[in-house]
Parts: C-alpha cells; sequence; structure tokens
C-alpha cells in the first residue's frame, strides 16, 4: 500500500512537470506569434516587454497599433515604476477584478502591497452618502496610499477621473498612473486627459480596455524588475 502510494505521488509530481513544461511552452509560443503578426514597432524593449504582455492577457492586437488603441508611455513611466518598487509603495487598485488578476508572489517578492477599497463598508457608506460611485470615493479614501504610490485603474472613467482631480488639486502626487479603463462612456476622454496630465503614465487611446489589460500592465512591469535585481 505504501508503495502504491509512494508510485502515484511520483506519477503526480511527474504530471505537474509536464503540464508546468507545457504551459511555459504554450507561452513562448504565445509570444512568437505576437512577434511575428506585430513584426517592427517603435517601442522599447521595456516598453515591448508591457505591451506584448497585454497582447498576451487579451489576444488583442489592437493595442499595439498607431491607428488603433495603441498603448501610450509617458517618458519615465518604466523607471518610475521601477522606483515605486524599490521604495516599496502601495498599489491601488479600481476594483477587486484588477487586484485578483496580479500576481501576488511577484507582489510578496518586492515586499509591496495591493490596495481596493472598492468593497470597503466605509466607502460604500460614503458613496451613498455623497452620491458618488464607489470606485470615485475609493480613489478620495486611498489619497494617502496613492501618493507616492502605483494607482492601477482598469475598470471605471470615474476612478480615473478622481485621481486627476486630486493630482491637480495637489493632494496627491502618484509617481505612475496605469489608466486603461474600458468602456463608451468617458473611457477615451479620461485616457486622453490623462496623457495631457504632468504625471507618469501608462494608457492607451480610445475605448479598449479593462482588468485583464490593467492587471498584465503591472505584472509585465514587476516581472522587469525582478529581472532586473537578478
Amino acid at each position: 500500500m505504501v508503495e502504491s502510494n509512494d508510485t502515484m505521488k511520483r506519477a503526480i509530481r511527474a504530471k505537474s512537470r509536464d503540464m508546468s513544461e507545457s504551459s511555459l511552452g504554450i507561452e513562448e509560443n504565445s509570444m512568437k506569434i505576437i512577434e511575428l503578426e506585430i513584426g517592427t514597432h517603435s517601442y522599447s524593449e521595456l516598453q515591448w516587454n508591457v505591451v506584448r504582455r497585454v497582447i498576451h492577457a487579451t489576444a488583442d492586437f489592437d493595442f499595439a497599433k498607431p491607428d488603433k488603441n495603441r498603448i501610450i508611455f509617458s517618458t519615465n513611466a518604466i523607471e518610475n515604476a521601477f522606483k515605486a518598487f524599490n521604495k516599496k509603495r502601495h498599489i491601488v487598485v479600481d476594483v477587486d477584478m484588477v487586484q485578483s488578476g496580479i500576481n501576488k508572489k511577484s507582489v510578496a517578492k518586492i515586499g509591496t502591497s495591493l490596495i481596493c477599497n472598492i468593497s470597503n463598508k466605509e466607502v460604500i457608506d460614503l458613496s451613498k452618502k455623497e452620491n458618488k460611485t464607489r470606485s470615485t470615493m475609493a480613489m478620495r479614501y486611498s489619497s494617502k496610499e496613492i501618493d507616492g504610490g502605483i494607482v492601477v485603474i482598469g475598470n471605471a472613467p470615474t476612478a480615473l477621473y478622481e485621481v486627476i482631480k486630486m493630482i491637480n488639486e495637489n493632494i496627491v502626487k502618484p509617481l505612475l498612473v496605469i489608466g486603461i479603463p474600458v468602456g463608451f462612456i468617458s473611457a477615451a476622454e479620461s485616457k486622453s486627459e490623462l496623457s495631457r496630465m504632468n504625471v507618469d503614465f501608462i494608457t492607451n487611446i480610445g475605448r479598449k480596455g479593462g482588468s485583464s489589460a490593467a492587471s498584465s500592465i503591472i505584472n509585465a512591469l514587476m516581472l522587469l524588475y525582478i529581472s532586473n535585481l537578478n
């Protein structure tokens, strides 16, 4: 019986290795397909690592196309992300779906923390009292963590507008704003306004975006930072 159990355990471990190697192979081949389909582009090596991750997460090549929904970077966006990681500053996100898509092992390795107050009872109560969206109030509620940190917005244009408002009011000065909300109402406009702000950002043109795009951007930045440490 003991021998049988040991045999089963070895078989399970071998199967896990095979699955892991298979997953790595799928990702590697997916990246090759992305490289082939995009071809020549104007992104720097570090920027391309981020954009490629978004395409991998969404299967949407428009994020790399200038005439579509191209991702754009401010001059010091990636450098500032690394500064925030180095200082172990908070990563504040707009919704639970963005938080769930962020790699927790990378967060732990860097030693930072994730903040999402969209479901915080105080935020819910404040949104009812002020008659404002929860995403708006969650950003205002998280102002202390946003200041000097990284904001990641993938769902709510109202959250991005609130961060922009707080920056204009000199309440916060985040090191990086990742603003890539999706939708038909105010998504494109809020991103356009972010791109004109005196703050470092990663955003995109147009309506496309979303939680998976946002989480893949911060995941890519964390992986780049960790690989540079090694």
